[in-house]
């Protein structure tokens, strides 16, 4: 038997196996092949390009697209022999195996290397180039270009790397840049893996990477609803994301069943955060009714009277705001400046859960003592740790929070290049609905380019225990999915 039909023979044999043993839990797709460990990449970049020190390769690691969870008890020591081996002789294959063509693979690379962004375009380089050593294999060979972070810089970057033959386009970082590639790109027949998350600019060739706030605010709702929160709010900024998000919470809200209470905005300066958040709270009114009440019980003498008056000593407000979960969508110094207000105006902190996206997720938002007993989503701070960690031991550094966006996009990329030339990188691969796994969890495409990540849902459970000063203790109060859900019509496309 030749090497391609005992190839084709192991494959079918492993996924027989695979489909067996699959778990039968709450997402229902089971994973793509691993990914063989890289052998050796190819990094090309631009004259005028910040480069970085080569760092020390350190042993590959595999990189593998999400698999499923074996189901407990669900997989007999005969068929775990039996995979094993499979598998085995299945990645042995693939190591012998000659690829189906020896010509290069090209993928430009475009990020902010100079300009006001050349901080983060250079966090995303070097982690872009830790994901080469990972996974990419000698026929990779990826080609970073300077965009300076505008769209006439991207525009020129992209120009050229396809008048040099890339097959994919991965960033650029900004919603302008992506919006000045994409006709270019459309024209070549090259599809684009861009950082943004302006959702606008998604679809017909475009993927989005970036964490968007559509799917966050879905996936905090109904956690929320799911622990007794019924009632929502929201305050953001005055501005196109504030509005954006306000918009995606009400929809969130009502496709649970919930109560969408209000939003209130305040100004990017936060020159009036003071009088929205006192509007929001019903300040005036709740303290013109305990003034009130305070008065109706002075002007009687009854013992029963007396003690209701002793209990509203100390309470500047009578009743409860109009809801139990409050959306606050900022971060920051922003945040850390809007939030002392809310326990000042009487919005218990004990009593209304204060929510949060992916914009909490930084050391100064996570230290501020009124956000304890908050929830925010993002990935599971051990897998951020991981890349973190192995990021730091490679450059030196800490890499700025998006530099996984870029991990993803080229380890995806790689890994996706050792399919037949032509298939690598079409709309089929690029939204499979098995998905990938990156850096900071599982992830996927839809059909129209928009971005969807397994999330966790995370806690502020304030300073962590023999921790530096001012470092917050995070739990993970509710983790993300192992796998994705795909629909029954799926899994008969698929075969299942």
């Amino acid at each position: 038997m030749g090497i391609r039909a005992r190839h084709v023979a192991l494959l079918i044999a492993l996924l027989v196996l695979t489909t067996a043993c699959q778990a039968p839990s709450l997402p229902s797709r089971s994973a793509e092949d691993k990914t063989p460990p890289a052998k050796s990449q190819s990094v090309e970049t631009e004259k005028s390009a910040v480069e970085p020190s080569t760092p020390v390769k350190p042993k590959p690691e595999k990189v593998e697209t999400a698999e499923a969870p074996a189901d407990d008890g669900g997989v007999s020591a005969s068929e775990e022999i039996a995979l094993a081996v499979l598998t085995e002789a299945l990645e042995a294959e693939i190591e012998q195996a000659p690829p189906s063509t020896t010509a290069p693979v090209k993928v430009g690379l475009l990020l902010p290397l100079t300009g006001a962004l050349a901080r983060e375009g250079a966090a995303l380089l070097d982690a872009a180039q830790l994901a080469l050593f990972d996974v990419a294999d000698q026929r990779f060979i990826l080609q970073p270009r300077d965009t300076g972070g505008t769209a006439a810089g991207a525009l020129r970057a992209a120009e050229g790397l396809l008048a040099d033959g890339a097959a994919l386009l991965l960033g650029p970082l900004l919603s302008e840049e992506v919006s000045a590639v994409t006709p270019v790109a459309r024209v070549a027949g090259v599809n684009v893996v861009a950082f943004s998350t302006d959702t606008e600019v998604a679809g017909d060739g475009v993927y989005l990477l970036g964490h968007t706030s559509r799917q966050q605010i879905a996936r905090l709702v109904g956690f929320a609803y799911e622990n007794g929160l019924r009632r929502f709010a929201v305050l953001a900024p005055r501005s196109a994301y504030g509005n954006a998000v306000a918009s995606q919470m009400r929809v969130a809200v009502e496709a649970v069943g919930a109560e969408f209470s209000r939003v209130a905005f305040y100004m990017l300066d936060l020159s009036d955060a003071d009088a929205v958040v006192r509007g929001l709270a019903d300040y005036d009114q709740r303290r013109g009714e305990l003034n009130a009440e305070r008065k109706a019980l002075e002007g009687r003498d009854d013992e029963v009277s007396q003690r209701a008056l002793r209990r509203l000593e100390g309470l500047d407000t009578l009743g409860e705001v109009p809801f139990d979960a409050l959306l606050l969508p900022d971060g920051g110094e922003s945040l850390n400046r809007v939030v002392p207000l809310l326990p000042y105006y009487d919005i218990d902190p004990a009593k209304v859960r204060f929510l949060g996206t992916g914009l909490w997720d930084n050391p100064e938002t996570l230290s501020e003592p009124t956000l304890v007993g908050g929830w925010y989503v993002g990935p599971p701070p051990a897998a951020r740790a991981d890349f973190v960690g192995r990021f730091e031991s490679m450059y030196g550094y800490t890499p700025h929070r998006i530099a996984t966006l870029a991990y993803d996009a080229t380890a995806l990329a790689a890994a996706l290049a050792r399919r037949a030339e032509g298939e690598a990188f079409d709309a089929e691969a690029l939204a499979s609905t098995r998905g990938f796994l990156g850096a900071g969890g599982i992830f996927r495409f839809s059909s129209d380019g928009l971005p969807e990540r397994g999330l966790a849902v995370l806690e502020i459970a304030g300073r962590a225990t023999g921790s530096a000063a001012g470092s917050a203790n995070v739990l993970v109060v509710s983790p993300p999915p192992g796998r994705f859900a795909v629909s029954h019509t799926e899994q008969k496309t698929l075969g299942e």
